[in-house]
């Protein structure tokens, strides 16, 4: 490979080659694993701690956050693209040029570790595409000859539900007369394997770094049940209607279906077994006994205190008067 001065690096775009257009029209398609998201995340956070505690803002705009710059790796069969991983790459902020030592090396030590991952594309953040985009784009077309662009916004915006992640594609198109390379959105799937998910589930259920109390914590876990039953709950009614809809005549039997309800219901566990009466009645007791407890406890420690505080009343009040001691 050649060194960081890249024709194609080093070649400015045409105004407006990289803005972003509707949709993809290759039809692939696309799953994203929550670690990429993570990565990309974790990158941008330590480095724009590093610049705040540094004080150094050479790498974005006054007021900007610094952009991150990294390398998403995965596998592609046939026409689906499925993201795994991400390790981060090293740009130059003046000239625009990646490290492809570095690149190279980190490639090396991803193929010894996942043998079937290559590099799938880049990603980066910021709240939009940019011009100078298309240029490391163009810089990595010769390890991946059509590269993904996966764009994380960090801005916070409560209102928003989705993921502030888009995917883009490069396709060739004729602006005013001209071949123009441009970024396209594309759709994807978050994907996730049971490693993945226990991961989130723990990174979700961390303690605020505001000092939540441990109250905090049991009423977000809470919370986060509530909303679980309530879903499974929700889900259930829709099957449930589904079938006596089906069973009334007014949808039309589908085997395939009903086989498929047949499979789930039969991995549920059993509720009116003697066991699982038994062990509920066992938790709930220990619940009833675990609050009275402590109430128990409450109560002795305000009734402690008001004693206290009456004998020390009682003390003053009678050293005064030459009396006998204390209450108690």
């Amino acid at each position: 490979m050649s060194a960081p001065s890249d024709p194609a690096v080093a070649s400015h775009p045409p105004a407006g080659a990289a803005a972003a257009a509707a949709s993809s029209s290759s039809g692939l398609t696309f799953k994203l694993h929550p670690l990429v998201i993570v990565n990309v995340s974790d990158h941008h956070t330590r480095v724009k701690a590093q610049a705040a505690c540094s004080g150094d803002g050479t790498s974005a705009a006054p007021g900007q956050p610094p952009r991150v710059f990294g390398c998403v790796i995965g596998v592609q069969r046939g026409r689906t693209v499925e993201i795994f991983n991400s390790f981060e790459l090293v740009l130059d902020p003046v000239s625009g040029t990646l490290d492809r030592a570095f690149l190279e090396k980190k490639q090396e030590l991803y193929k010894k570790v996942f043998p079937d991952f290559y590099v799938l594309g880049w990603y980066s953040t910021g709240s939009d595409v940019q011009d100078t985009d298309m240029q490391i784009h163009k810089a990595l077309m010769d390890v991946n000859e059509s590269p993904v662009y996966l764009l994380l916004n960090p801005a916070i915006n409560l209102s928003q539900k989705d993921l502030p992640v888009t995917i883009h594609e490069s396709e060739l198109h004729v602006i005013d007369g001209s071949p123009q390379l441009i970024f396209v959105r594309a759709n994807y799937t978050i994907e996730t394997v049971e490693a993945e998910r226990i991961s989130v589930d723990h990174v979700a259920h961390l303690k605020p770094s505001d000092g939540g109390s441990a109250a905090t914590q049991l009423a977000a876990h809470l919370t986060g049940i509530h909303s679980a039953i309530k879903m499974l709950n929700s889900r259930v009614r829709v099957i449930h209607q589904y079938l006596v809809s089906m069973q009334k005549g007014d949808m039309p039997l589908d085997n395939s279906l009903l086989r498929q309800v047949s499979s789930l219901v039969r991995r549920l566990p059993a509720m009116e077994s003697q066991k699982f009466q038994d062990d509920f009645l066992m938790e709930y007791n220990d619940t009833l006994l675990m609050t009275y407890l402590a109430m128990f406890t409450n109560c002795s420690s305000t009734m402690n205190e008001l004693v206290e505080k009456f004998n020390t009343t009682y003390e003053r009040s009678t050293a005064r008067r030459g009396g006998r001691g204390a209450f108690m």
